[in-house]
């Protein structure tokens, strides 16, 4: 016996034991020991269910019934649940039983990842590993801030670029922002108002402007040329153009980042992350230009001034490099596009069937779904009584019976929004398509039929609403 199996034996520990043991209790030790509201809005609306296991695209739950994935744990699930290669590297990497963060070494991963990364943005040329979106995000700001000896960052309206307190100076949400102030000196500006950018960078304290190419929220993409003239701007004013590609980046858009629709876009800095991770462990990473990081890293004294704990671990390096090799190996990022393509005419083939259907939007699979209101007499009362208690409450309505009668996981994309995000893995093709849109059909139907169940459930959601003011 060697000695870590005695090693495992005195330990007792049985994880598989142990959730054998105790899932039941899940809703109730996540009540009793973390976020109480979760498990109580769950609840609510219907969707505390117990998945046992997942697979793609794909959950099961405890009766053995299958649930279509739309939201991929908002991006993070790129390639699906447990993907094959990804899973064997993991495998592969702990039982290599590598030095891992000595601090004081340099392991080959973190290099072959960077390298690897850069691949698909030519124009940079070094990467920083974090762990998250918002750390990828807060590396930007500080490198920017301090490569351009400059305070103030722009951002657009409505933007979301995490919750960390840097990453929260630039959210153009103020239900995220309220009660966290002081935040570091920043200010909005309207997506695509070159004027007002021009006006900000005028008064020459501006260290860079972070734009998602697509805002999360709304789904609501960069007006043509946006990013070219924004990106000339900053730099005849000294100041840096930081993509914000967490969620759009490794293929979600069609591209490998979705700056690359629009030619002549070359970021400063790109931050990635979610996809990145192949679902398992978590990692950012901010890609920028040599200058840029020999201005922060300015001389050996200065060699940790900016780093992270877990960056660069070996995990997340080996999931990080299986990632991009499937990308490649599968056509992931055409699959993205092609997939998304029919995804998004099939839905906007649509809109003018369902009059509360206003407006399909997006690139490659990401996808918004815009519900308006009504020209019918019946259907805008109906549309009223929702708006009067809660906007955002008729997307709820939509994204409720979708996952209780139909079993497809959705979410609506913004809080005060009346539109869904679809996000799926990137593997998924027409099966899922046919899935979809069949499902949305039966909910849209019975939307505008005058005695849907539809409606009962959006009663159910006004008495809730009136009743949390």
């Amino acid at each position: 016996m060697t000695a870590a199996e005695q090693q495992q034996r005195r330990s007792g520990f049985d994880l598989g034991k142990l959730l054998a043991e105790r899932a039941s209790e899940r809703y109730d030790l996540h009540t009793r020991h973390l976020n109480h509201q979760l498990p109580r809005m769950l609840r609510t609306i219907g969707f505390d269910k117990v998945y046992e296991r997942a697979e793609g695209a794909y959950f099961w739950d405890d009766e053995g019934q299958d649930y279509l994935d739309m939201l991929a744990g908002f991006g993070v699930m790129g390639l699906g649940r447990h993907h094959p290669v990804v899973r064997k590297a993991l495998h592969d990497v702990l039982d290599a039983d590598l030095a891992d963060l000595t601090r004081f070494d340099c392991q080959p991963l973190p290099g072959l990842l960077a390298e690897r990364l850069l691949t698909h943005a030519p124009h940079l040329d070094r990467v920083f590993f974090g762990n998250s979106g918002t750390e990828a995000v807060e590396t930007a700001l500080k490198f920017a801030r301090y490569a351009t000896r400059k305070p103030r960052v722009l951002y657009c309206a409505h933007a979301f670029h995490g919750l960390t307190t840097g990453s929260l100076s630039v959210n153009g949400e103020d239900g995220f922002r309220k009660g966290f102030a002081p935040l570091l000196p920043d200010t909005p500006i309207e997506m695509g108002d070159l004027d007002a950018l021009e006006r900000e960078l005028a008064r020459g304290d501006v260290a860079g402007f972070v734009v998602e190419p697509i805002q999360g929220k709304g789904v609501h993409e960069t007006p043509p040329g946006f990013l070219r003239a924004a990106q000339e701007l900053l730099h005849r004013h000294k100041a840096l153009l930081i993509a914000d590609e967490v969620q759009t980046g490794l293929g979600r858009t069609g591209d490998f980042f979705a700056y690359g629709h629009e030619d002549g876009v070359e970021p400063d800095l790109v931050c990635v992350a979610k996809a990145l991770s192949g679902g398992y462990v978590p990692v950012g990473a901010t890609l920028g230009k040599d200058w840029i990081f020999r201005r922060v890293y300015s001389s050996m004294d200065r060699v940790l001034v900016h780093s992270a704990s877990f960056g660069s671990n070996a995990q997340a390096m080996a999931a990080g490099l299986a990632v991009l090799a499937v990308m490649e190996d599968e056509e992931v990022v055409a699959n993205a596009r092609r997939t998304g393509e029919l995804l998004r005419d099939r839905l906007a083939a649509l809109v003018d069937r369902y009059e509360l259907l206003h407006d399909v939007r997006g690139r490659g699979l990401m996808i918004g779904i815009e519900f308006g209101r009504p020209s019918s007499l019946g259907l805008r009362s109906r549309w009223a009584m929702l708006q009067a208690a809660r906007k955002g409450l008729f997307a709820q309505m939509v994204v409720v019976p979708l996952l209780r009668r139909h079993r497809i996981l959705t979410q609506v994309s913004g809080d005060h929004l009346e539109v869904i995000k679809l996000i799926p893995p990137l593997i998924i093709g027409e099966r899922e398509v046919d899935r979809f849109v069949e499902a949305f059909t039966a909910v849209m139907d019975d939307a505008h039929d005058g005695g849907g169940l539809i409606w009962d459930f959006g009663r159910t959601l006004v008495k809730q609403a009136v009743a949390g003011r």
